[in-house]
């Protein structure tokens, strides 16, 4: 039966309706024993990784204008909260801001994680279907982990700005020009850029170790926040090497897609949503 979704507005408050009943079942089953179901982990090689962009790839060409409309909202909203930057004259958290939105990709990526997971399953798969992710009795979960990430990010912008006014002082330079010049050759521009990337490298670190495989996790089992987190956890620590590249590659694409305007993000968060699905199915059993 073809699907419709009738008047936008009141299938919009449906959906968040659900999504919140959901959100209230899971705050109960937060600190629920899920000790059998937890997963069991496989063992990664670098390999792993091809397979998997190979596959995303392939997700990606199957319903391209599907999945570049299911992600425009998250390039819109970076470059909002980068023209608040600009406006609110906070320069030196424009590259930050940049960088430390790469945290968020996981949650923006949920529907493309269902997209993949109904094709490997023969389902139909199409931005509606992405979109219905908020009806599963399992996406409360999913809100409560973005929530998470949520934190990271502010957390990871107070530290940058607190790193910003230790370094170069609490006034605001005049231009980006005349700061990016000041970083490269001053010695509290040099400190700022190594404190920066050795702090924010801590934020990805524990953002990679939260979510890796957290979030399609959470998807396919009913197995709860601390069980997803633990599994990730679990994941990095027995296979780091592998995680750890995994974790650059899309750390590195997702700031070069940033920095066209965020417009890049329109093709390659897709490819590597698509492509951590298929990671997911390589590392836990």
């Amino acid at each position: 039966m073809a699907q419709t979704i009738g008047n936008p507005l009141s299938w919009t408050a449906r959906n968040l309706g659900a999504a919140g009943r959901h959100l209230g079942a899971t705050t109960e089953q937060l600190g629920g024993d899920h000790a059998a179901g937890v997963p069991q982990i496989r063992k990664l090689e670098i390999a792993d990784i091809g397979h998997a962009l190979r596959a995303g790839w392939h997700d990606f060409l199957a319903g391209r204008t599907d999945v570049m409309f299911l992600v425009l909202v998250y390039p819109v909203a970076g470059l909002v909260l980068v023209g608040f930057a600009l406006h609110m004259q906070l320069l030196p958290l424009l590259l930050p801001l940049v960088m430390g939105f790469a945290l968020l990709g996981p949650v923006a990526a949920v529907g493309l994680y269902e997209i993949s997971r109904r094709r490997e399953a023969g389902q139909s798969a199409s931005w509606l279907d992405g979109l219905g992710v908020v009806r599963s009795p399992r996406f409360g979960a999913v809100l409560v982990l973005g929530v998470y990430l949520a934190a990271l990010f502010v957390g990871w912008m107070i530290a940058a700005h607190a790193i910003h006014g230790w370094t170069m002082g609490p006034g605001a330079p005049a231009s980006i020009p005349g700061f990016l010049r000041e970083v490269a050759t001053t010695p509290s521009g040099w400190t700022m850029a190594i404190a920066g990337t050795l702090v924010g490298g801590c934020f990805a670190l524990a953002a990679l170790a939260i979510s890796v495989v957290s979030f399609p996790l959470l998807l396919e089992r009913d197995v709860g926040v601390p069980v997803a987190v633990a599994t990730s956890a679990r994941l990095l620590r027995e296979n780091p090497r592998v995680v750890l590249s995994w974790g650059a590659l899309i750390g590195t694409a997702l700031v070069l897609g940033a920095l066209p305007l965020l417009l890049g993000l329109v093709v390659i968060l897709p490819v590597l949503g698509h492509a951590t699905w298929h990671f997911y199915r390589r590392a836990v059993e």
